[in-house]
């Protein structure tokens, strides 16, 4: 097999590629074969086969006090405070329906994790009520997993202290870069000395793993301001960093077009900076860790991924499978492996649906047959790297012919019913796994679905 020089596998598999998270993708959901019925029928029957595994639950927090231009995530911006109480109790509530759902009696809770908006967002004593209601006449398991995202800028000491209490051990801090020039165009301000502030507080109070997100790809970002970014970020030495390509979608997300393309580095410019920061990565002793993560060999998510017990879902990368996500709040995503549901996306529609006893699911996807056997085999390839092609699986010659061209590459090696990614290959899981995805593959109005693969 020829080698390849990596800058021309970058530049040629450097097109629109979903991030994986589910499959099939949401663009490709059917939601005209969806109803709420059908949905809560999912939940019951899954639960039932599955519950002595536990749930995880997500909650979907959406207020910030301005906005990220850069975000792609559903937000709400606001500096009124008053939204919190009214906002938990709407959460509450639709935990309340979920638990019928489910049956009643205690549930095992495996993971929870507050994402956004900006979770800290909200005061301290408003996540105490949050939590608290959540776990009421419920089970944590023994090695439950608490986690929430958090803005280095205003998270105070209180908030992680009460919520270390609560049984969070696992933080998640968004800086995507330091330099003062980018962090003014995303409109994202926070300094070296918030990050550090965080760092040392939580530490002292006993968390166990801390995560930078660091993104690269940033308007008026360069070589230099990544490298000063990524050196200031290692000498913290955080447990895990996830380093992301910037997506720009100003069609979706109208905030990213306070600046055009003409401020973004491409090209060879942007492969560059991917280049370096992985690099400094590795160097500084983190391993891969499925795809855009790195972690300390003592962190769980590393271990995780040398014992095969890597799971991937809508949030993110994970060191346990649970077969059941509840998404909770505003914009969530819930995921019973044979299925998956979405809320609606406004605050008012939502409280709308839960003041009248409604379920705010808005759209969803049944999985059929075929779906669950390329859902696993996507799942494999991000999680582990390793392929094993089910036996009789009649998309399997076709799945074979269309990695031929990675194959030729160095990407991927197939042996028999085996295949396996490359060394080289791990920075191509975006691309490897839209070989294995049917249903894009047919599909032939994807160019504007997706950011770029890299």
């Amino acid at each position: 097999m020829k080698e390849i020089d990596s800058n021309v596998l970058i530049t040629k598999y450097n097109t629109a590629a979903p991030r994986y998270t589910s499959y099939p993708t949401v663009p490709f959901w059917e939601n005209t074969l969806f109803n709420a019925r059908d949905w809560k029928f999912q939940v019951h029957d899954n639960y039932l086969k599955s519950k002595a595994a536990g749930i995880s639950i997500y909650i979907h927090l959406p207020y910030c006090e301005s906005l990220c231009t850069y975000c792609g995530c559903n937000t709400r911006i606001t500096k009124n405070h008053q939204v919190e109480d009214p906002y938990i109790r709407s959460v509450l509530k639709e935990w309340d329906m979920y638990k019928d759902m489910l049956g009643g009696g205690s549930i095992k809770i495996s993971e929870i994790h507050l994402g956004g908006g900006t979770p800290t967002f909200f005061q301290p004593e408003n996540l105490i009520q949050l939590i608290n209601g959540i776990l009421a006449g419920n089970e944590k398991s023994d090695d439950a997993s608490f986690s929430f995202e958090a803005h280095p800028a205003n998270t105070t000491e209180q908030h992680l202290k009460i919520l270390y209490g609560l049984g969070f051990k696992r933080l998640s801090l968004g800086i995507q870069d330091f330099d003062q020039r980018v962090q003014s165009i995303i409109n994202r301000h926070q300094t070296i000395e918030d990050v550090s502030r965080v760092m040392e507080q939580a530490r002292k109070i006993g968390y166990e793993s801390i995560n930078f997100d660091l993104i690269y790809g940033l308007p008026l970002q360069t070589f230099k301001s990544i490298e000063m970014t990524l050196e200031r970020s290692l000498s913290m030495a955080p447990d895990r960093i996830s380093f992301y390509s910037y997506a720009h979608v100003p069609w979706i997300k109208p905030g990213q077009r306070r600046f055009t393309e003409r401020d973004l580095p491409v090209g060879k410019e942007k492969l560059n900076l991917y280049k370096l920061g992985r690099q400094m990565i590795k160097q500084a002793g983190y391993r891969d860790v499925g795809m855009d993560h790195f972690s300390k060999t003592t962190d769980r998510l590393y271990n995780a991924s040398q014992d095969g017990k890597l799971h991937r879902n809508f949030m993110g990368y994970a060191d346990r499978y649970t077969p059941m996500m509840v998404g909770l709040g505003v914009s969530s995503i819930s995921d019973v492996w044979t299925a998956f549901a979405q809320n609606v996306k406004t605050v008012e529609e939502y409280h709308h649906l839960i003041a009248e006893n409604k379920l705010p699911v808005v759209k969803g996807h049944l999985l059929n047959e075929e779906d669950l056997y390329i859902r696993q085999y996507i799942l494999d390839m991000m999680c582990r790297g390793r392929v094993n092609l089910i036996s009789g699986f009649h998309l399997n010659a076709k799945i074979i012919e269309r990695l031929q061209p990675l194959i030729s590459d160095g990407l991927v090696e197939v042996d028999q019913h085996i295949v396996t990614v490359t060394e080289i290959g791990k920075s191509f899981l975006r691309n490897i796994c839209m070989e294995f995805d049917e249903r894009l593959q047919v599909s032939r109005e994807s160019e504007n679905l997706f950011s770029q693969a890299i």
